[in-house]
Order: C-alpha cells, then sequence, then structure tokens
C-alpha cells in the first residue's frame, strides 16, 4: 500500500550557514560599527545578543532573511522573550522548531478524516504517517494539509509503492 510522511525538520546546518552569514553582515555593516552584537547556535537554539532594541530588531531582518535564502521558514522559529543584559544591551533566545507536536498532529489527524478521504493517518511520535490504496488519494492528501494554512511548515517525505 502506499504511504508517505509528514514531517517539519530543519537542516541545522543550513543554520548555521546562515549565522555565519549574519556575523560577516554585521561585520562589514556601517551601523553595528563598534558594536558587540553577536548571533550563535548551540543544538537548535539561536542566542541573540544586541546592544540596544533597535540593533535587536535589526539583527532579527538580517536573520530572517538569511535564513529564507537558506530555505528555512519563519514558521520555524519560536522567538521567546526579550531579556535586558548589562547596561542598555538585550538577548534573546530563539528556537528551531523540530518536529509536529502532539496537539497539531492530532488537529491534522482530525481534519484528514472529516474529509472522508480514503486514507489511514497514525501518528508516530513527531511525524504522521498517511496510508491509502491510491497515489491519488495521497496527494490528494498532501494538497489538503497544503491547503490547510498550518504555521509550522511541513515536509512531505518517505513516499513508497
Amino acid at each position: 500500500m502506499p504511504s508517505f510522511d509528514i514531517v517539519s525538520e530543519v537542516n541545522l546546518s543550513e543554520v548555521d550557514n546562515a549565522i555565519a552569514n549574519v556575523m560577516r553582515e554585521i561585520s562589514v555593516r556601517y551601523d553595528f560599527k563598534g558594536s558587540k552584537s553577536t548571533v550563535e547556535n548551540k543544538e537548535g537554539v539561536i542566542s541573540v545578543f544586541a546592544d540596544d532594541d533597535l540593533k535587536l530588531k535589526q539583527m532579527h531582518e538580517i536573520l530572517r532573511g538569511q535564513l529564507h535564502k537558506r530555505g528555512i521558514e519563519p514558521g520555524q522559529l519560536d522567538y521567546q522573550k526579550i531579556e535586558p543584559a548589562a547596561g542598555q544591551s538585550v538577548r534573546q533566545n530563539i528556537l528551531v522548531k523540530e518536529g509536529i507536536d502532539k496537539e497539531l498532529a492530532k488537529k491534522i489527524v482530525k481534519d484528514i478524516k472529516s474529509s472522508k478521504m480514503k486514507v489511514q493517518v497514525a501518528i508516530q511520535g513527531d511525524t504522521l504517517r498517511v496510508t491509502g490504496k491510491k497515489r491519488d488519494d495521497l496527494q490528494a492528501v498532501i494538497q489538503f494539509v497544503k491547503d490547510m494554512g498550518l504555521e509550522l511548515p511541513t515536509q512531505y517525505k518517505n513516499f513508497r509503492e
């Protein structure tokens, strides 16, 4: 029986490449001259340190642009609370979301089942396995999930006949 998996994955090496580009851009920009602003990635958590709120917002724009160039959607980033650091400087952590959480998985399964498509959907950890008798049914499910307008970007992998 044909099947495929619905997943939400991020290539962390692309995140590292984007952060390296952000640091390179910050080092040559005139408005960041003499600034101690930095961006670093530790196991899926991006730490942004800026001299003030304005520089933090500018760094967010640069980071979003670089991540978008690398194929990482803004919906895969979870911005945490801005924390004050020494003086006027601020710090913020940004989590890189991977996998589909249980609440969203249940919502997707419920919506697919209510659409009366002839497929079975199973939650397997942080992925969803969709099986059906016909390839056309599976392609209809892919289009249905794309049209749901989910905040979290999804990929469709492991398509088997």
